[in-house]
């Protein structure tokens, strides 16, 4: 009876260390579905805009059912915001990087600036969050505020960059940031309607060449 019982708690032990993999592979799954979806309602936002697009054409470019689309996002809306989302966390993490590079403060707005850009040019997500942000008015839930928290990374390199005597002490930087965010935001578009954003770097170093000491030539 005693050689019995360890017997049955092994089984039991066996059946829950099988049991974990399965719940863990389910996850995975949900999580790879899920970014599928947010690929597809990106590449869906950035060529065509919110209004006309539909929860099937989202899953359709995602190769599966409305249902599974469904399953992840309530409607077309939190789909909006959770592409929206994910380009706020893009820009952040760029600027991340740049942080943790520990460039002096002029070349930090400069790479920061110069890598959104490049993806703006590159990647779908932060495409389609700006175009979504155009069109917020049609969208019936709210989205994060556009360009505070963008404009507030550059002017704090710039307030550092003049305390670091690299720009001049009359400058402000407030509202050197609103410049330059304001440029940025406004070449991307440009460059997109009537490029395709393929020359967008030149652009935005037209800009930093323009506002900002020492930039001619950055990569």
């Amino acid at each position: 009876m005693d050689s019995a019982q360890p017997t049955r708690t092994s089984a039991t032990a066996s059946a829950g260390t099988r049991a974990r993999p399965v719940k863990e592979l389910k996850q995975e799954r949900a999580v790879r579905t899920r970014k599928t979806v947010l690929a597809a309602a990106a590449q869906a936002f950035a060529a065509r805009g919110f209004p006309p697009v539909t929860v099937q054409d989202v899953a359709e470019l995602a190769g599966m059912t409305k249902g599974a689309v469904y399953f992840h996002f309530a409607n077309k809306e939190a789909l909006a915001q959770a592409v929206a989302n994910d380009f706020y966390a893009y820009l952040d993490s760029i600027a991340t990087a740049v942080r943790a590079e520990a460039l002096p403060p002029v070349a930090r707005v400069q790479q920061l600036l110069l890598r959104t850009a490049r993806a703006f040019r590159d990647n779908m997500t932060i495409q389609a969050g700006a175009r979504l942000q155009i069109e917020r008015a049609y969208i019936g839930i709210d989205l994060p505020v556009p360009y505070r928290g963008y404009q507030a990374m550059v002017a704090t390199a710039l307030r550092e960059a003049v305390e670091a005597g690299e720009m001049p002490a009359s400058t402000d930087p407030e509202m050197l940031a609103r410049v330059i965010v304001a440029a940025f935001f406004g070449a991307q578009h440009i460059s997109g309607v009537l490029h395709d954003r393929q020359d967008i770097t030149e652009r935005v170093e037209e800009i930093l060449a323009t506002v900002l000491p020492g930039v001619a030539g950055a990569a």
